[in-house]
């Protein structure tokens, strides 16, 4: 391998930053983003189509599963049309690399997930990045931007467990007649009515150019849907370079995802988890936390590698799953123990985490 390579690999081993693969089996699960529990949930009356796509949706593999699971989920999420891709990053890699056009601006929040970067870094459109949650900094760079302008902000950031100001920022769009785009990845199913997320709790549909829920979170499957207009659904079929060039999902997923989104549990589920949220927040009350209170990811700031190394490695030893987050995920000095909190999670577990955190912190 070139010595670049193998440079850039020791100065993260140097930094104690390097990152590597885990397995927690048999551990207590506070890590990852199955927010409602359901990926351990089973799943009645699955398709009994287990063959797989053969090709693209455009050659051989488009289905009637994958059409009325788009239907529904346009239904569902009150959206004109939906367009299904294989996970949320081939949607966000998808989504800005095609429809950001050569003169347009688009501005995003600067803790956005990795693959709306790099979708950005795909297309030819001026691209400038805003201070997290600061609506003055957004419409600092509004001032200056030109042609065709785009905001890309998340609803719940993953790396910070805080919520957009959605309906200010939205009201600033519309001001500077600006598509906005929203990223619900760890909102779907987590927040509003049975689960359509933070834009439907507000009643922000009509303000939205493009809505983007992954599956592979509070759902429980995989896949990832982007929701707007037909126009825009049309145009993804044509330029999207994610959605045209890869093999589809099989017919039976596309059953999974319409069957795991519409379920009736989901309101039950989503009872018992911000019920489980208040819990750990009144048996932690930690400083530095900035997440907010309704959030299944609270996000424990440290800022020292060595500390949050330390904190995370006794958390393991007690057999509790967690992840430690460090630069460049998030900012130096913001070293973090992420926690993610679950439905099926129970108090006990709960109790047991909070006591271990209120010892080490």
């Amino acid at each position: 391998m070139d010595q670049k390579l193998i440079d850039k690999l020791k100065l993260r081993k140097s930094e104690g930053t390097l990152r590597s693969l885990s397995c927690f089996e048999g551990f207590i699960d506070f890590y990852s983003n199955d927010y409602l529990g359901l990926s351990k949930a089973s799943v009645e009356d699955r398709s009994s189509n287990h063959s797989g796509a053969t090709g693209s949706r455009l050659m051989s593999g488009n289905s009637q599963e994958a059409e009325t699971c788009e239907r529904t989920l346009a239904e569902f999420f009150n959206s004109d049309a939906a367009l299904v891709y294989n996970s949320g990053y081939d949607a966000n890699v998808g989504l800005f690399s095609a429809i950001l056009q050569r003169g347009d601006t688009i501005l995003y929040d600067e803790a956005i997930h990795a693959s709306v970067r790099d979708g950005i870094r795909l297309s030819f459109a001026s691209a400038y990045s805003f201070e997290h949650n600061s609506l003055n900094d957004l419409r600092l760079k509004l001032e200056r931007a030109k042609g065709t302008i785009y905001i890309a902000v998340e609803s719940l950031y993953s790396m910070n467990g805080d919520l957009a100001p959605l309906k200010e920022i939205a009201e600033i769009a519309a001001e500077y007649n600006a598509y906005l785009i929203v990223d619900e990845a760890h909102s779907g199913g987590v927040f509003g009515t049975s689960g359509r997320g933070l834009v439907e709790e507000l009643k922000l549909e009509k303000n939205v150019f493009a809505r983007l829920i992954t599956f592979g979170k509070a759902y429980g499957c995989h896949g990832a849907v982007v929701l707007g207009s037909h126009s825009l659904k049309e145009f993804l079929i044509n330029f999207s370079r994610s959605f045209i060039y890869t093999t589809a999902l099989p017919p039976d997923d596309y059953e999974i995802i319409k069957r795991m989104v519409t379920g009736t549990s989901i309101v039950m589920r989503q009872r018992e988890l911000q019920e489980n949220i208040t819990l750990f927040n009144s048996n932690t009350p930690l400083v530095n936390r900035k997440s907010d209170s309704r959030s299944p990811i609270q996000m424990i700031r440290i800022g020292s590698i060595e500390k949050t190394r330390s904190i995370a490695e006794q958390l393991q030893k007690a057999k509790i799953a967690i992840k430690p987050i460090y630069n460049p995920t998030v900012k130096k000095g913001e070293e973090s123990i992420r926690i993610c909190i679950h439905a099926n999670n129970s108090a006990a577990e709960i109790e047991y985490l909070s006591d271990l955190l209120n010892q080490l912190i």
